[in-house]
Formats: C-alpha cells, structure tokens, sequence
C-alpha cells in the first residue's frame, strides 16, 4: 500500500521531482534513487489521455482554469509521468478498484503539491478523474463508455472519435494523445478475453466485460493509425414493450412475434449493418420458457439471456503460431453433443449455416440466429451461398428444400434513413414449387410520410393470412387463439 510522505516541505518547489515511497507503498523496486546519476534510459512511460476541455475560465489568476487546453494538458502530462515513475502498475492492479484510486489520488495529491501548482478543489478532481481513467480505465473513451444514450463509438485514428446518437452519428471534441496511446488501449481492452492485436494480428473481434462488441483493426492494414469500433449495448435489457414504445412494432406485431417465439418456431433475423438483429434477437430470448436449455454461439458473447440454463460458447483466434482456431462451424457441431434444447447463433455468416439447418431440422425447435440481408428473399439466397461456400456439394433443390424443412419464420429489421430501426417484415416459409421456395408475409411496415424534423412516420399492417403455416404448432402449444387475435388486430 502507498504512504504518506513525511518529508515533502525538504523538496524544492519550483520544480517537480519524483516522490519517492516509503517501504510499505506499491512501489517500483528498480528505480534509482533520486541522486544516483542515470546509467541507461527509462523505460517507455504509457501515453496520458488527451484531456477533456477544462473547467470554464474564471477570473482568478494563477488557476489552470485560465489556461488553455494546451497548458492543461502539459500539466497533466508532467503530473502522470511522475506517477508513473512512482508506483509500480502491475503491483497496482492487484488492489481492487476503490483501493487503486485512493492510491492514485494520494500520489497526485502529493505531486500537486511538490509541485506547486494551485488548483481548486474541482479542478483537481477534473484532473484526477483524467488519470483514473488512464491509469485503470479506458483513457479518453471512459465518458463515452459511461453514457447510456450511445449506440456506437468510433474511433479513427488518434484524432478523430466519431460516436451515434439518435440514430445519427457526430463527432466528438475526444482526442487520443497519439496512435500510440490508441494501440495501447485497444491491446488493454482485447487482453481482458484472452485476444491480441498487433502487426502479425491486425485485425481483432473482441468485447468489453459489460458486453459491448469491439472490433479493432491496426496498422499496417489501417492507413491512419488504429481504427476502434465498440457497439455499446444499454445497461437495462430492453423487452418487446420496450420495442412497441419505440414505433419498432405495433402492439399487434408484437403479438404475433411472441407466439413465434413461444411456440419453437425456428427464426431467422435478417437486416443489414446496424438495423438492430442482436438486439431483436434478445428480445426474442425472452419467450424462451426457464426450463429449457439454451446454448450460444458468438464470435464474441454479447447476447444477454435471463434464463437460468444457458450455456455461452465463443470462437476463439488462432496463436502465434497460427494453431489453435475455433471456428463457428466448430461450436455449432459441437452443441449437437450437449442436449441442446435450443440453439442461438449470433451471427450466420459461413459454412456453420449448414450445420445450423441441420439442427433446426433434427429435433432442436426454436433455434434462432441473425443474418446480414436487404430483404427475407436475398436472407434464403445467402443461406444457399454460405452452403455452397462450404464445399457442401448439393443440387440447389436439395438446398432450398433443406431450408424450407429447417426454417419457420423470417423477421426482417431495417435501419431507416432518419436513424430509427423498424421491423419491416414478418414473413413466413411455405413450402416448394419446383426449385421456388414459396414466402408469404404476414406483416409489412408501410412509409406514410415524414415530418418537418425529417422522422418518418408509418405503420405496421397485416397482410391478410388469418392461417398462417405454423397454425397447427401454435394449436400444438394451446396458442391458436392468441395468433388469431394478434394478426386479426394487424388487419384493423
């Protein structure tokens, strides 16, 4: 644990100098004392964050709120690196969180000290709260990362963080100090699951420990420094109500998609970048009875299911030495030996479409996964080509009717040109003429209009099928009745 010092009034105060810990503080052993001539150069100090803008500027003189961010910075540049030069960061990160930052804070203080500079109580915190972050968070991207109303941040390069809100994305006044305190941040966050970004491995799929999906993608094969991506997920999981209040579906639509789900059917969610499928999908899960056993597939885990028998399989990269790789199609055989009850798979995106078909259609009912696709159509004729891509040498009528014996229901989700997601389509598999698989929707969402804002406004209509296929698997599960309500209430 750090200490206090007791001999700080000895030091000079025209000039920072290293505090030098007791013996009982977390300290770097290999340091040189403070008049022992250097005998070779420091180790690399890690890169402080840029900071954020400082306090508005009052008319006391001497205070770092007069100073512009330039001088902010330098101050806080020269505070951290004697930081660094105290403590010893691997001892510091065995001491719990709250434990750290009463370290930390106790250091800065001292160094603020020695070092004369006159802040008020705000400012300090301001400053501290930037070394934190440092230290033992995610540098610049921490007040970010703690804003619920953000659905994605983009980083690109050292200079420029783009982030959505509202479905529009904008840029930030967040500034890394350089690539290379971003490579460092981008290596922190990708270490916590057991991952590594670097030159032999530039491009990286990982998440942060509250769900959140990253990709990182570095130099050389990113031209402007490393370029991060993190799609944030909202601290309370959304429901179908939730859904409905936000003019994703109607109340009707809503219906009808949780007798889907509670009736096994097998779904697939279909849509493009962005247009909400994860997020679907787990409002999906939620009509998954408590008793039955789950099993996902991820690339990386960011679903979040509530049921109390859920097991979560994550691919893993190849090693250094290029061994050791986990594909999708692995995890998905594999769940065929763990009596599963119901299969998800976040995302179908290769030769693991098969293998997950082939499930759907051998007993495992109310299997789901999501898709990249414009339309339900174009989602059946990616299916068809990730079959093929898998060296699965099969006429294309074996194919479709594979899908037509595997799939139930297709739930297509768009992203609108105003920002906002919309499920679009529900639309069910019939059956096969020929080589045609044959669809029918059983709900559209129709444009109307806009208004002066540029929102778009529409609705969510029935098609007219008052007997949809899975009639007889809805009266299997007592809920006919139901399903002739919901879509009833679609045709008013």
């Amino acid at each position: 644990m750090f200490g206090r010092r007791n001999a700080t009034a000895e030091l000079p105060r025209t000039a920072l100098q290293r505090v030098e810990p007791e013996p009982s503080r977390v300290s770097n052993p290999s340091a040189p004392p403070a008049d022992a001539a250097p005998s070779a150069p420091p180790p690399p100090r890690p890169q402080a964050s840029a900071p954020l803008p400082p306090p508005p500027a009052t008319k006391t003189a001497g205070r770092i709120s007069d100073q512009r961010s330039e001088d902010y910075y330098q101050i806080k540049t020269t505070i951290f690196n004697a930081l660094i030069d105290t403590i010893d960061l691997a001892q510091l990160a065995q001491l719990d969180p709250d434990s750290a930052r009463e370290e930390i804070r106790d250091i800065v203080n001292e160094i603020i000290s020695i070092k004369a500079v006159v802040m008020s109580i705000a400012e300090q915190e301001h400053l501290l709260q930037d070394i934190f972050n440092d230290v033992l968070g995610y540098g610049p991207l921490e007040p970010l990362l703690a804003r619920d109303d953000i659905a994605d941040i983009m980083v690109n390069g050292a200079g420029r963080v783009f982030i959505e809100v509202g479905g529009k994305v904008q840029l930030t006044n967040i500034r890394f100090r350089d690539n290379a305190q971003l490579m460092n941040i981008c290596q922190r966050i990708v270490s916590q699951v057991g991952r590594r970004v670097d030159e032999s491995s530039p491009i990286c799929d990982a998440r942060l420990l509250d769900g959140s999906r990253v990709n990182v993608i570095a130099p050389p094969l990113s031209l402007d420094g490393p370029t991060l991506t993190i799609r944030k997920f909202r601290k309370d999981k959304l429901r179908m109500d939730d859904l409905v209040r936000f003019g994703s579906i109607s109340q009707a639509g809503a219906r009808v998609l949780a007798v889907i789900g509670r009736c096994r059917c097998n779904i697939l969610i279909s849509g493009g970048t962005g247009s909400g499928k994860t997020t679907l999908l787990n409002t999906m899960t939620a009509f998954i009875d408590a008793d039955e056993r789950v099993i996902t597939c991820e690339d990386a885990a960011e679903l979040q299911l509530q049921q109390p028998h859920v097991v979560r399989l994550e691919t893993r990269p190849p090693n250094l030495e290029g061994q050791g790789t986990i594909t999708m199609r692995d995890l998905v055989r594999n769940c065929l030996r763990m009596r599963p009850e119901r299969i998800i798979v976040g995302e179908v995106r290769g030769p693991e479409a098969f293998d997950l078909l082939q499930a759907m259609n051998t007993g495992h009912d109310g299997s789901m996964g999501t898709l990249h696709a414009n339309s339900p159509r174009e989602a059946m004729t990616r299916l068809e080509s990730m079959i093929t891509m898998g060296g699965f040498s099969l006429p294309v009528r074996t194919i479709r009717e594979m899908i037509v014996g595997s799939l139930d229901v297709i739930i297509q989700a768009e992203r609108m040109r105003d920002g906002s997601r919309r499920i679009t389509k529900i639309t069910e598999i019939v059956g096969t003429e020929g080589d045609v698989v044959i669809t029918q929707d059983l709900m559209n969402y129709e444009i109307t209009g806009e208004d002066d804002t540029g929102r778009m406004s529409g609705k969510h209509v029935g098609t007219g099928i008052v007997r949809p296929t899975f009639w007889e698997r809805a009266r299997y599960f007592g809920m006919e009745r139901e399903l002739a309500e919901a879509l009833d209430e679609l045709q008013q």
